[in-house]
């Protein structure tokens, strides 16, 4: 059933918030864990649904992954030795779950049903298909490549060179993931870098792995397979993608003064803290770490009035995900922000390029949509004027954009079904208004 919320315009935003652990780090973790040989453990692992996908199908798959009070405990099968699942592996909505593990699945000789829920299904899986067939695969799809589909994984597979058409972490982890288990060397060559969590763990679960970098920035990932992972103990750093909703809240909301602690700042992931700061953002970064190898900063974020920019399209692949909440950013910019470059937003959990533009039109926004983007002729910080119901499409991210623009709308902003929201971001609604009464 759906779960309709209102959100309203809101006083200051103040007080320090910790977001909860970062979702592409939490599924990857689960998976190496369950391909090492022994006992991970995880602390401030994403308990949100789609993680929780992955938990159910690495236990289905053989795995002994346990939760003891904050921590996580995992215990691998080795590389090599997933078991045959007897039921389909449900999904939900986590199209990571999805094309990673059938990455996993890929070079196993089992064979492995993947289901998911209407929005899950709609998305195409054919970039992922297509080199997992070439390694040897047997994948049998919907039409249009979509879900549900089963993949009769080979052992051995065969090694590929696999040059990305697009740029996408997924399908690079993907294959990465199904070199594991392939004799030889897999090489991936990725002309637009793409966040680099599958390379760093791999490194750290002890995978021999290598990263060479050309003079034009392109970069070819080299894995040895047949791989031993070793179990590690791991911080999962706050989510970046999560942290957006409550930056961009904090500088459009006035007098607001708020601390985000524990982000992760993987380079490949800060492109929104990039843009906003050329918007004018007082974002200012404190306590700078490595956990895990990962780098986490707090953020403290100040209320600030934005100008519109034009937004390098190479940008898009550093904050893809951020899109949907930069959007709202534009909204009440001085000016014009113009985003292209943004294809990709068109097969996500939803169309999240017309389905933004109608939300924000509905409340007053000026957008034109473009064919791979949108301009936004922004309010100069004035109210937007809500009063209107926007539908969410089963999009997480839509729902907690469209919450953080109901704050700073003069009538309530209605979300037809904020369910979603719990995908990746449990107590999103709780915290938000923690802040606010503050």
């Amino acid at each position: 059933m759906p779960t309709p919320r209102s959100f309203s315009q809101s006083g200051p935003l103040t007080g320090a918030i910790t977001v909860p652990g970062d979702k592409s780090i939490s599924h990857r973790a689960l998976m190496l864990s369950a391909l090492a040989v022994g006992e991970s453990i995880i602390e401030g692992l994403l308990e949100g649904e789609d993680v929780l996908a992955t938990a159910a199908a690495m236990r289905a798959m053989g795995a002994d992954i346990q939760k003891r009070g904050e921590r996580w405990h995992v215990r691998g099968v080795g590389v090599g030795g997933l078991l045959q699942p007897t039921t389909a592996l449900e999904m939900g909505n986590s199209g990571t779950s999805t094309r990673l593990l059938m990455g996993l699945v890929a070079s196993h000789p089992i064979t492995v049903t993947f289901t998911g829920d209407a929005s899950l299904s709609k998305r195409p899986m054919g970039r992922v298909i297509e080199p997992l067939a070439t390694m040897g695969a047997d994948i049998t799809a919907s039409p249009g490549g979509r879900l549900p589909l089963m993949v009769r994984g080979i052992c051995p597979a065969v090694p590929i060179e696999y040059r990305l058409p697009v740029a996408s972490a997924q399908v690079k982890s993907a294959i990465l993931l199904a070199g594991l288990n392939t004799p030889g060397i897999t090489r991936v060559i990725e002309p637009v870098a793409t966040r680099d969590h599958s390379e760093r763990m791999l490194a750290g679960f002890g995978a021999d792995l290598t990263v060479a970098i050309d003079s034009d920035g392109v970069r070819t990932i080299s894995l040895v397979g047949e791989a031993e992972l070793k179990p590690q103990n791991l911080t999962i750093p706050g989510d970046p993608s999560s942290a957006a909703f409550f930056v961009v809240a904090a500088l459009l909301v006035p007098g607001s003064v708020v601390t985000i602690r524990n982000v992760g700042m993987n380079p490949t992931r800060t492109g929104l803290i990039k843009v906003l700061r050329t918007m004018g953002a007082n974002i200012i970064s404190k306590d700078r770490q490595v956990v895990g190898g990962e780098l986490v900063e707090h953020l403290v974020v100040t209320h600030s009035a934005l100008t519109g920019v034009t937004v390098p399209p190479e940008d898009a692949p550093s904050m893809i995900d951020e899109y949907p909440i930069l959007f709202v950013a534009a909204a009440l910019a001085q000016g014009r922000t113009t985003m292209r470059g943004l294809g990709e937003l068109r097969v996500k959990e939803s169309d999240r390029i017309t389905v933004m533009a109608q939300a924000l039109r509905a409340i007053d926004a000026r957008v034109e949509e473009l064919p791979d983007g949108l301009v936004i002729d922004g309010t100069g910080g004035e109210l937007l004027k809500g009063g209107a119901t926007v539908a969410a499409r089963l999009d997480h991210r839509i729902a907690m954009s469209m919450a953080v623009a109901g704050l700073v709308s003069t009538n309530p902003v209605n979300i037809d079904d904020i369910a979603p929201v719990a995908t990746s971001f449990p107590g999103f609604e709780a915290m938000l208004a923690g802040l606010a009464q503050r």
